[in-house]
């Protein structure tokens, strides 16, 4: 998991290197493929280069794709784990509303949220 902040009126497509330089993971093995979900606001060539790039394989959902995948029986979709994700993020008021000023407080909240899903998806906190 990576996370990366910078203000609202930046493109996303602007943050996905440096959110990628943040990825804390364990080395993979040689042949094991490396998935990477990511919104219509990454639609974009220079994105799927750069996500290749660094050994991803891109899951994004293009413009006119809905109809599609909706036709296919037994289809799943990818694109709900990241709005799942916003969603459980956002059950943090602190970081649904920005109280914090620095961006490493704010940064800080994040981490400690996403811990906070982490263990309760693994049955730590019951």
């Amino acid at each position: 998991m990576a996370v990366e902040v910078d203000g609202a009126n930046r493109h996303d497509m602007k943050m996905v290197e440096a959110t990628l330089n943040n990825v804390q993971a364990f080395p993979r093995r040689r042949n094991e493929e490396q998935n990477l979900s990511l919104d219509k606001g990454f639609d974009y060539p220079e994105v799927s280069e750069l996500v290749r790039d660094y050994g991803y394989t891109p899951h994004v959902r293009s413009r006119g794709e809905e109809e599609i995948s909706e036709r296919i029986p037994g289809y799943r979709a990818r694109r709900w784990v990241v709005e799942r994700t916003h969603s459980w993020m956002n059950r943090f008021r602190r970081l649904l509303v920005r109280w914090e000023k620095k961006k490493e407080n704010f940064l800080n909240m994040i981490y400690l949220a996403c811990s906070v899903i982490t263990f309760r998806a693994a049955g730590v906190f019951g």
